[in-house]
C-alpha cells in the first residue's frame, strides 16, 4: 500500500457504513472518495499524498482534514508518477465544510 510504503501504520476496515461515517467526520459530499481515513483526529478523504498529510501534521490547522475528491488515475496508490502527485487537487476540509485548496 501507498502509505505503508511512506512509512505509515495501516490498519483497513471494510465499512457498509462509509458514506454515513465521512459525513461524520466533517467530509462533504462534494469531496468524497474511495477512501476514509484517520490520523491523529484529522480525516483523510481519498488518495492523499503522503507529504500533504505530513504537512497537515506539522501544522495541526483547526479543520477536518484532507480530501483529493473523486478517483484521479494519477493519485498516489493509484498509479502514475510522483512528479504528477503535485499537480493533485488536495483540499483542506474546514470544520464548516467548505473547502480550501491545500498546496504542499
Amino acid at each position: 500500500m501507498y502509505l505503508q510504503s511512506n512509512g505509515a501504520t495501516v490498519d483497513v476496515t471494510e465499512d457498509p457504513g462509509r458514506a454515513e461515517f465521512r459525513t461524520s467526520q466533517g467530509i462533504p459530499d462534494n469531496a468524497a472518495s474511495c477512501h476514509t481515513g484517520i490520523v491523529a483526529g484529522y480525516a483523510i478523504e481519498g488518495h492523499v499524498p503522503a507529504e500533504a498529510i505530513q504537512r497537515l501534521l506539522t501544522e495541526r490547522p483547526d479543520a477536518a482534514g484532507l480530501a483529493l475528491p473523486g478517483m484521479p488515475g494519477d493519485a498516489p496508490g493509484m498509479g502514475g508518477d510522483t512528479a504528477s502527485w503535485a499537480d493533485q487537487p488536495v483540499m483542506l476540509v474546514n470544520r464548516d465544510g467548505t473547502l480550501t485548496a491545500f498546496a504542499y
